[in-house]
C-alpha cells in the first residue's frame, strides 16, 4: 500500500511521457554499429523472431481451441450434439470475420503465404504492421466456428510480418529485412509442428529465398526456438502425434507407387476446384457470397463432421486406426461396418473437402490451404490402403499410408516435397517412413509438376509478373525497378519537324537518335542521326525534308512500362540494340540502354550477395 501511495497512476503516466525513446534508440543504435556487425545483430534479432513466433503460434492454437470450447460449452450451441444450429456455425464464423476485415481492419487478409511471396518479390519484405495480429483474430474465429481452412497460412504471415518489423524498425536494409521474414516463416512453421527442418526448407522451397550458409544459420536459429517454445507448451501434442509401429517393407514399394500416382491427381483435383469456386463466386456480391458460402459450407460439415475447421482430430483418428470416431457424430456413423459404404464416405469426403476450403476462403473466411492438403492426403492415403487390402495381394499398414499420403498431396499442391517429407519424418519423431516419403513425394512433384508449373501460392503472383525464384538472375530483374533505370535526357522531334529542326536537335545533345513524338505524347518513331548525317550541311534541304521521311519504327523495339524487366531485356539479347523505347500504353516515356540495365544488375549481385 506504501508504494502504490508513493506512485499515482497519473503520475507514472507523465513519466513515461516524459521519457524520450528516441535519444534512448539513437544511443542504442550507435552503440550497436559499433559493437556488433550487421549479421551479428540479425542472429540476435532471429532469436528474439523465433521466440516471437513461437508465442504467436502458442497463442493462435489456444485461441482456436479454448474459442471453440466456450462455444461448445452451451447445450444449445454444441457442434458435438449434431443439432441443427451446427448449420449455421460456419455462417457466424465468416460474418463475424468479414465485418472484423471490413470494419475494423480495412485491409485484404486473404492468401496469406501469397502475401508473404509478394512482399519479398516486390516490396523488399515489408509486411504492414497490422498482418502481426489480424491474420491471427480472423482465423481463430473462422476456423473455431468450423471454417474448412487452416491457421498455419495465417500464422506464417503474422510470424513474417512480425520478422519485417523488427527489421525496419532497427533501420536493416532489404537483404536483411528479407532473411528475417524468412525466418519469420520458418519459425511459423517450425512452431505449429515442432518441425524446424521443414520450416527451413519452407522457407527454400515455397517462399523460394535462397538458401545459403549466411542465410541457413538465422533461420535455423528460429525455426529452433519457435519449436522449443511450442514443446514447452504443448509437448507431444503439437498439431498429431505419431510413432511408427510397422516398419517398411521392400514388397510394398509397388503400392507406395500407386499412391504417389493417385495422389498427384488428387492434388490436381484440388487445385482445379479452388481455381472453380474462385472463378464461380468473384461476380458476386460481398453479401452474396457470405451468405451462399456459410449456408453451403454449414450443409457439409453437418453432413460430414470431419470438414469442420482444419479436421486435424479426424485426421488424428485415422493415424490412430480408428475411423469410425470421426464419423460418431454424423448420419452415416451407422454405415461404418459395411466396408463398400465407409470408402464411399472416404471418398465423398476427399472430394468435398477441397469445395469446403474454397467456398470458406472465397466467401470471406480467413485461413490457408496447407491443413486442407495435409486432411486430404491423410483421408486419401487411407483410402488407397484400403483399397490395396481389400484386393488380398499384400497387406498395408492404413495409417503409414495416411501418413505418406499427407505428404504426397502436400508435395502436388504447394511444389514442395523436402519440405512434405521432412514434416512428416519430424511428426513422426524418426524417419521410418523416409524411404516411402521420398517414393510418393518425388512421384507426385513429377507427375503434376508438367501439369501446373506453379503451386497454389505462386500462380497467381507468376501470372502478374510479381514472382520471385531461385533463379538469381530473375531475382535480380524482379527486385530493379524499371523506371529508375529509363533516360529521358533526348531531344523530342515532332512528326512534322523538318531537318533544320533535327540540325537544332544534334546542337543540343549528345545523343545520336530521337525520338519522335505527337503533340499528345504517343511515340511515333525515331530518327537516327546517322541517318540524315550527309544531310546536315546541305542547307537547301534544311525545310524540305520532314522527319517522317527518315523515322524508323520496329514494334520489336518497343516495350511497355507493364512488362516484366525479364522480357524487355531477352529483346537485348540476340540484337544489335543498345536501346529500348519504353512507353507507357503508347505514350512517350523514354529510353532503357542495355549498359544501364546490366550495370544495375551487376551492382544489385554485388549488394545483395550472400556470399
Amino acid at each position: 500500500m506504501y508504494l502504490c501511495s508513493m506512485v499515482k497512476p497519473s503520475e507514472l503516466i507523465e513519466k513515461i511521457k516524459g521519457i524520450d525513446f528516441r535519444s534512448y534508440y539513437k544511443r542504442f543504435y550507435v552503440w550497436r554499429r559499433r559493437h556488433l556487425t550487421t549479421y551479428q545483430f540479425v542472429l540476435i534479432l532471429s532469436l528474439l523472431v523465433g521466440l516471437a513466433t513461437g508465442l504467436a503460434s502458442v497463442v493462435l492454437k489456444n485461441t482456436v481451441h479454448y474459442t471453440y470450447e466456450l462455444i461448445s460449452g452451451f447445450s444449445w450451441f454444441s457442434a458435438d450434439r449434431g443439432n441443427m444450429l451446427f448449420l449455421m456455425y460456419p455462417a457466424i464464423g465468416i460474418s463475424l470475420t468479414v465485418l472484423i476485415v471490413k470494419y475494423f481492419i480495412k485491409d485484404d487478409l486473404s492468401h496469406g503465404v501469397s502475401k508473404v511471396m509478394y512482399a519479398v518479390s516486390r516490396k523488399g519484405g515489408r509486411l504492414k504492421p497490422h498482418h502481426c495480429w489480424s491474420s491471427m483474430l480472423t482465423s481463430s474465429i473462422t476456423v473455431a466456428f468450423g471454417g474448412s481452412v487452416g491457421l498455419e497460412a495465417p500464422i506464417v504471415l503474422t510470424g513474417s510480418a512480425i520478422a519485417s518489423n523488427i527489421a525496419r524498425f532497427f533501420r536493416l536494409n532489404t537483404k536483411w529485412v528479407i532473411i528475417l521474414l524468412g525466418c519469420g516463416a520458418a519459425g511459423a512453421i517450425a512452431g505449429a509442428f515442432k518441425a524446424p527442418i521443414a520450416g527451413i526448407l519452407f522457407v527454400f522451397e515455397v517462399l523460394m529465398i535462397d538458401l545459403s550458409m549466411n542465410v541457413a544459420v538465422p533461420l535455423l536459429i528460429s525455426a529452433v526456438t519457435s519449436s522449443i517454445i511450442s514443446y514447452f507448451f504443448f509437448g507431444q501434442g503439437v498439431q498429431f502425434y505419431y510413432k511408427v509401429d510397422a516398419p517398411f517393407e521392400l514388397n510394398k514399394i509397388l503400392a507406395f507407387v500407386l499412391l504417389g500416382v493417385v495422389a498427384a491427381f488428387v492434388s490436381l483435383y484440388f487445385l482445379k476446384i479452388n481455381k472453380w469456386v474462385s472463378k464461380t463466386f468473384r461476380p458476386w456480391s460481398r453479401t452474396n457470397k457470405v451468405i451462399v458460402g456459410g449456408i453451403a459450407l454449414g450443409v457439409l460439415v453437418y453432413l460430414f463432421p470431419p470438414l469442420f475447421g482444419e479436421g486435424y482430430s479426424a485426421l488424428t483418428d485415422l493415424l490412430n486406426n480408428n475411423p469410425d470416431s470421426m464419423l460418431r457424430n454424423s448420419f452415416f456413423y451407422s454405415y461404418t461396418d459395411n466396408k463398400w459404404l465407409f470408402l464411399l464416405i472416404l471418398l465423398a469426403i476427399i472430394i468435398l473437402k477441397a469445395f469446403a476450403t474454397s467456398i470458406t476462403c472465397v466467401s470471406g473466411g480467413v485461413g490457408g490451404t496447407f491443413a486442407p492438403s495435409l486432411f486430404i492426403g491423410g483421408f486419401c492415403g487411407f483410402f488407397v490402403a484400403k483399397i490395396v487390402n481389400m484386393t488380398g495381394i499384400i497387406t498395408v499398414a492404413e495409417s503409414n499410408f495416411a501418413l505418406v499420403g499427407m505428404a504426397a498431396v502436400m508435395t502436388g499442391v504447394m511444389h514442395s516435397p523436402l519440405t512434405a517429407t521432412f514434416l512428416i519424418a519430424e511428426i513422426t519423431g524418426g524417419y521410418a517412413l523416409f524411404t516411402p516419403l521420398l517414393i510418393t513425394t518425388t512421384i507426385a512433384y513429377v507427375v503434376v509438376k508438367p501439369l501446373t508449373k506453379y503451386s497454389i501460392y505462386a500462380e497467381s503472383l507468376a501470372k502478374q509478373g510479381d514472382l520471385m525464384t531461385h533463379n538469381k538472375d530473375k531475382t535480380a530483374l524482379h527486385f530493379i525497378d524499371k523506371r529508375d533505370l529509363i533516360e529521358t535526357n533526348f531531344v523530342i522531334l515532332r512528326p512534322d519537324s523538318t531537318l533544320r529542326d533535327i540540325v537544332r536537335a544534334v546542337e543540343r545533345s549528345n545523343r545520336n537518335f530521337f525520338p519522335v513524338v505527337d503533340n499528345e505524347g504517343v511515340f511515333k518513331g525515331v530518327v537516327v542521326l546517322d541517318d540524315v548525317r550527309s544531310l546536315l550541311f546541305r542547307p537547301e534541304f534544311y525545310d524540305k525534308i520532314k522527319v517522317e521521311s527518315y523515322m524508323r519504327y520496329s514494334p520489336m523495339f518497343i516495350a511497355d512500362i507493364e512488362e516484366p524487366l525479364e522480357d524487355i531485356v531477352q529483346k537485348f539479347i540476340g540484337s544489335d540494340r543498345y536501346s529500348i523505347v519504353m512507353v507507357d500504353k503508347g505514350k512517350y516515356l523514354g529510353f532503357i540502354s542495355r549498359a544501364n540495365v546490366f550495370a544495375t544488375y551487376r551492382s544489385y549481385i554485388k549488394k545483395y550477395s550472400n556470399e
